[in-house]
């Protein structure tokens, strides 16, 4: 930018100028003494105009020399500007812009250069009537500080615009005249302005005299360390070489200030002045951050109390680093971000001021939650349709959510249902100490024992089979980038399947396969890749996973295979109701367990069906649609429709489970259903049609995957 090559950026010392407790007294007293001087120019003026009415004799030829010095020297009636930063008792504008008015008539030369002023005896009771009282004004003239013509006529008229009451012919009292000065200040152009009553042969003419201000031809701005310069500079971009118009400034002060809110920057403009040569300087005042600290509060007293957790692990949480200009925005994200650790019951962040000025101290208060326990529960396995207890599961758990203070968390359940079993062994560090990329890792040990029927249903004689796996690995995991994670893992499973007396069996009641291998389990080492999009968090928001598992055949018996599988999810909102599109597709290749083929149908698939009556294949797809809507209180309605399809794959899966059951291999579900929010998450009760005119009731906790 060529005509802006006097703007320049430089940083300094943060300095919060004192309010001024007297700045409204020091504003009153002007406008006090400006009112009191203007009843003293409308009371000349009328012993003016009787003085033309009734001409001096010998006994007033000392009145007439008082008049003719008057008419030489006339009574003066200026406005000043001044420009200062606001107190903490003006609210609004971050300028304050006073015009003072005051008149006067020197009785003497000393009186005159000392400029001091008597109030006359009898003021009080004369102000009143002078205010309200008239004076007929033949002639209104704007010209500069000497009297002269204005040589800026653009000038001329924004003062001649100004004003309102002050017109040729029109009779005036004091308090219009003040309030056209005032206008005329406040149009921003001009610094002073002085109205003059001059008595002429055609009657009085009021000129006002004004002092336009400086042109601008530069910026300087100190203490800015966070607020772009080009900020500043497209602020000023046209100003160059025109005349400083203060209610311009005065906005660009309070968008910069208005730049700082936006952002919870605690910052803001705190000085203003204008140097000869028509430079700016503008002081902003930036508050850093200069020391971080947490601190425990008893959960009962609320008083400061020793914590578990140590300082160290809440602090690195933190987003917001010694040095910076505090924001309080970031700060919340702060908040959030040392709430979602599970380990406080409450989080609150204090600014207080820091021993250098311009500086703040950020203390966190916590207060923790109990960091371990037993504890007992239930649910319900979609995979089991049948049965007395279909599908119920109770559950006994040990955790601890804060293991060495560090937020490292064990847990040790057992699960035990029908047919289904898992005990699991979980430890996980969130963080892992010294990585600056938050990577976290999580050791399991798994046992599980789950219903066949998703792909085997049940054995011709009513029977069943269960899988059982033996799972141990280890898994990293990592933002990636915004609303993106990405998690990488190792494992090795022992898989196979059982009768109903827990006996090992390789071929179902059909004859088809159990096993890859031919034997009563299968081994594998498995590599885990995924990457996970989440948009705001809740259910109905954007997400986007992509899973790969890929077979390692590190011995010769081992399984080798690839597994792809990718699930998204899209919510609009559409008034009131809510439309949420979901779709999941997968293919998998080589060498794989049979019971590990994608089976299609049932509550979290393709509803209308029992559990996997659909297909199961080695590739498949599954789009759902469905549109909510309030209805009563925590109670909301559903519409819904699935399809899916196994896209031909059934017969490809080693013994066709799909073909020896006579599953379609695609089909589709309707229906409606109510949801209602619970402490368990939302418990849903859906009625659904299929393409079969089968119907079939669907219960489920939780959302769906």
């Amino acid at each position: 930018m060529p005509r802006n090559d006097g703007v320049s950026f430089t940083s300094s010392s943060f300095k919060i100028p004192s309010s001024n407790p007297s700045l409204s007294q020091t504003l009153a007293s002007h406008l006090y003494r400006a009112r009191h001087s203007t009843f003293q120019l409308i009371h000349s003026l009328r012993n003016r105009s009787n003085f033309l009415k009734h001409p001096p004799t010998a006994s007033t030829h000392s009145a007439y020399g008082v008049h003719s010095l008057f008419r030489s020297s006339p009574l003066l009636c200026c406005a000043s500007l001044s420009l200062t930063t606001q107190g903490n008792n003006l609210p609004k504008s971050h300028l304050l812009c006073s015009a003072s008015l005051s008149l006067s008539q020197p009785s003497s030369p000393e009186s005159a250069q000392s400029g001091s002023e008597v109030p006359q005896k009898g003021q009080s009771t004369t102000a009143g009537r002078y205010d309200e009282e008239r004076v007929l004004i033949s002639e209104v003239l704007v010209r500069n500080k000497d009297g002269e013509e204005m040589e800026r006529k653009d000038l001329e008229m924004e003062a001649l615009t100004a004003l309102k009451a002050c017109r040729a012919n029109s009779a005036l009292t004091v308090r219009e005249v003040q309030e056209d000065v005032h206008r005329i200040i406040d149009s921003g152009y001009f610094s002073s302005c002085m109205p003059v009553a001059v008595d002429t042969r055609d009657g009085i003419r009021l000129v006002f005299q004004v002092e336009p201000n400086q042109e601008f031809h530069g910026l300087v701005c100190e203490g800015a360390n966070v607020l772009p310069s080009k900020f500043l500079e497209d602020a000023f971009r046209d100003a160059h070489g025109k005349v400083v118009n203060l209610k311009r400034l005065d906005e660009v002060i309070n968008s910069i200030n208005g730049w700082y809110t936006e952002r919870g920057l605690f910052g803001l403009v705190s000085g203003v002045d204008i140097f000869s040569g028509g430079i700016i300087k503008l002081q902003v005042a930036e508050a850093e951050v200069n020391n971080i600290s947490v601190r425990f509060l008893d959960r009962k007293t609320g008083e400061p109390t020793k914590g578990k957790t140590k300082p160290e692990t809440i602090l690195r949480q933190f987003t917001t680093k010694k040095g910076q200009v505090y924001s309080m925005l970031q700060g919340k994200r702060d908040v959030d971000t040392v709430s979602t650790m599970g380990l406080m019951a409450d989080v609150s962040i204090i600014p207080q001021p820091a021993g250098d000025a311009g500086k703040v101290d950020l203390i966190m208060n916590v207060v923790e939650r109990p960091s371990g326990g037993f504890s007992a529960g239930g649910g319900i396995s979609s995979g089991i349709t049948s049965g007395p207890l279909s599908g119920l599961i109770g559950s006994f758990a040990y955790s601890h959510k804060n293991l060495f203070g560090r937020n490292q968390k064990l847990n040790i359940s057992l699960e035990r249902g029908q047919i289904d079993s898992i005990f699991r062994i979980n430890y996980t560090d969130p963080w892992i100490e010294g990585d600056d990329k938050r990577t976290s890792r999580t050791i399991i040990v798994q046992n599980s024992r789950t219903p066949g029927t998703l792909v085997h249903g049940n054995q011709h004689d009513n029977s069943s089979l269960s899988i059982d796996h033996v799972t141990a690995g280890l898994e990293f995991s990592r933002p990636l980038r915004p609303k993106w994670s990405g998690t990488a893992g190792l494992f090795f499973q022992h898989a196979g399947a059982r009768d109903e007396k827990g006996n090992p069996i390789i071929k179902d009641f059909y004859g088809s396969p159990l096993t890859a291998s031919g034997k009563p389990y299968d081994d594998m080492l498995v590599a885990k890749f995924e990457s996970v999009y989440t948009g705001s968090g809740d259910q109905g928001s954007s997400m986007f996973a992509f899973n790969m598992e890929q077979g390692l055949p590190i011995m010769p018996e081992w399984l080798f295979f690839n597994r792809v599988n990718a699930r998204a999810r899209k919510g609009v909102d559409i008034g009131p109701t809510r439309l949420l599109l979901s779709l999941s597709g997968g293919h998998v290749v080589g060498n794989f367990s049979p019971h590990e083929a994608f089976a299609i149908g049932g509550t979290n698939s393709v509803r209308g069906y029992e559990e996997g009556a659909v297909g199961s294949g080695r590739s498949y797809v599954v789009g759902s649609s469905e549109i909510s809507f309030p209805m009563v209180g925590p109670v909301e309605g559903v519409i819904f429709a699935d399809y899916g399809h196994d896209l031909w794959s059934g017969p490809n899966v080693p013994g066709d489970p799909a073909g020896a059951r006579y599953k379609p291999g695609s089909g589709y579900g309707y229906g409606f259903g109510i949801r209602v929010d619970s402490p368990l998450g939302p418990l849903r009760l859906e009625y659904a049609f299929n393409d079969r005119q089968a119907k079939r009731f669907h219960f489920g906790v939780g959302h769906r995957n």
